[in-house]
């Protein structure tokens, strides 16, 4: 009997993540340490199959090894299906050609087979750096209630920051009547979030047609959209108004980490009705020691404590000795705090080590920025590293 699919997801996470400096050196940017026990592809693939999409190819490109390993075969995401499910795009050899990804449409044109086998009628494009909880299927309904060739989802920004955005100009209804990259002196305060939905006939004829064009980027922002509003195909702005980060910086993910903390977190990963799914560490019970003090701060499986923790988040497997004082950071799996170490407004990646009466990171104040320390990096005793240092071992 012949089966298709009403809608496959194709998530782009080959980026090299470069803005996130030694968190990114060794694993591709989606497979970076959110929230104490997840990883941002998580929240894409969460959001697929809570919102019924149970089809996605996920490309990817750059230092894939970790982020491979980690999706295996979709299973804690219910994405392990005989038909569909998850499954990982490598560049690969074609007859005649042998290329890595050029670009965001270059990356779904090399991959137009895998969509054709599913026959879709419509094709969701995501990006695997954002932190939000999204139901595609109200998008995906939006999409075919406004009869769009194209729909792309977008959220309103704080007008000073619209010169950092895709902006998009609509006209009644949130039909999409002109793009504006970055712009000085933005006409909206709509910015895209790199989401888009597209009949699926008419995105293989744009990609087809994109990879003849030898002085295109290959790109869907710069070449893929204008040539459509150009062309004057029915393209749409679905209005997104729930929480959304692109954490591409190390401010950004050390500001959506700490979006997690306090009495009324700005962003809920507790609700139950949109749960987000993890391939949670095998490990202990957190365990916290007679001197320990926690305030503020999310503590997963694994930890020993034995210090001061203060609005801070630790990922599984963490130590915090004796008189070790950890506040404002993110801590990932595995890694030491020594005692009489300091840890301030810094993140500190998996296996890293801060050896006794280590100072990394300072008070967080105007122009002083967030300390990095790379993973598996050893700081020596005494060592003071400042704000905004970044310790990374590929240098040595």
């Amino acid at each position: 009997m012949y089966k298709k699919k009403e809608c496959v997801a194709m998530l782009l996470a080959g980026g090299q993540g470069s803005r996130l400096f030694a968190l990114t050196t060794r694993i591709a940017k989606p497979a970076v340490t959110f929230g104490g026990k997840y990883r941002i592809i998580d929240f894409p693939l969460s959001n697929c199959i809570n919102s019924g999409i149970d089809t996605v190819g996920v490309l990817t490109q750059y230092q894939p090894l970790v982020l491979n390993e980690y999706i295996s075969n979709g299973q804690p995401w219910d994405l392990d299906r005989s038909f569909g499910g998850v499954h990982i795009l490598s560049p690969y050899q074609a007859k005649g050609r042998s290329d890595w990804y050029k670009g965001t449409a270059n990356a779904i044109y090399q991959n137009l087979y895998f969509i054709k086998t599913y026959d879709p009628d419509y094709v969701l494009i995501l990006s695997g750096d954002h932190i939000y909880k999204m139901d595609y299927s109200i998008m995906l309904d939006f999409h075919k209630e406004s009869g769009a060739d194209c729909t792309i989802a977008a959220i309103r920004v704080p007008w000073k920051e619209t010169s950092r955005f895709g902006i998009i100009n609509t006209a009644e209804g949130g039909r999409i009547t002109g793009f504006e990259e970055k712009p000085k002196e933005a006409k909206s305060d709509l910015a895209s979030m790199g989401i888009y939905i597209f009949n699926s006939k008419k995105l293989y004829a744009y990609l087809e047609s994109d990879d003849r064009d030898k002085d295109s980027s290959n790109d869907f922002g710069k070449n893929i959209l204008p040539k459509m509003l150009a062309a004057g195909e029915n393209m749409y702005a679905y209005t997104f108004e729930g929480y959304w980060k692109d954490v591409g910086t190390v401010d950004s993910l050390f500001e959506a980490n700490m979006d997690l903390l306090g009495e009324t977190p700005t962003l809920d990963l507790s609700d139950a009705s949109w749960r987000i799914h993890s391939r949670n560490p095998i490990a202990p019970p957190h365990y916290t020691g007679k001197n320990a003090r926690i305030k503020n701060s999310i503590v997963s499986l694994g930890c020993d404590i034995d210090g001061t923790v203060e609005n801070s988040v630790l990922s599984s497997n963490v130590i915090v000795e004796k008189g070790a004082v950890v506040k404002n950071s993110i801590i990932m799996s595995g890694a030491v705090i020594k005692a009489g170490a300091e840890i301030n407004y810094s993140i500190v990646d998996e296996n890293a080590v801060i050896c006794e009466g280590a100072k990394v990171g300072a008070p967080r104040k105007k122009g002083v920025k967030i300390a990095v320390v790379g993973r598996g990096y050893l700081v020596e005793s005494g060592a003071v590293i400042g704000g905004g240092e970044i310790l990374d071992n590929s240098e040595k």
